[in-house]
C-alpha cells in the first residue's frame, strides 16, 4: 500500500494538524516506511501462539471490590461555597 499526498493531507486535516506542501512530501515518505513496515509483520508466521500482554507470564493482583463513600466527603465538600450533609448546594436554574 502506498499513500499520495492527498492521503497525507486528509489524514492531517482529519487530525486537525496544520500540514504545508513540503511537510505533506516528508510526511508521505515516512508514512510510506511505517505502511511498509505493517506489511512485513503480516508476513509472519504466528500460527500456535497464543495473544499475550507481556513477555512474563503473570496475574493480576485483584483487591476486593467494595463499595464505599471514600471516607472524605469533609475534604471533598470543604472549599465548596454551600453545602448540607456532605452534598454540595447549587441555586436553581431550571424553574
Amino acid at each position: 500500500m502506498s499513500v499520495d499526498t492527498a492521503t497525507v493531507k486528509r489524514v492531517a486535516r482529519l487530525a486537525r494538524i496544520a500540514v504545508t506542501d513540503d511537510e505533506a512530501e516528508a510526511l508521505k515518505g515516512s508514512l510510506n516506511g511505517i505502511l511498509d513496515f505493517v506489511e512485513q509483520l503480516n508476513e509472519v508466521d504466528v500460527t500456535g501462539v497464543e495473544p499475550m500482554t507481556s513477555v512474563q507470564p503473570m496475574k493480576l493482583r485483584r483487591r476486593k471490590d467494595n463499595v464505599t463513600d471514600g471516607f472524605m466527603a469533609a475534604k471533598v465538600t470543604g472549599n465548596a461555597p454551600e453545602t448540607e450533609d456532605n452534598f454540595f448546594l447549587v441555586p436553581k436554574v431550571v424553574e
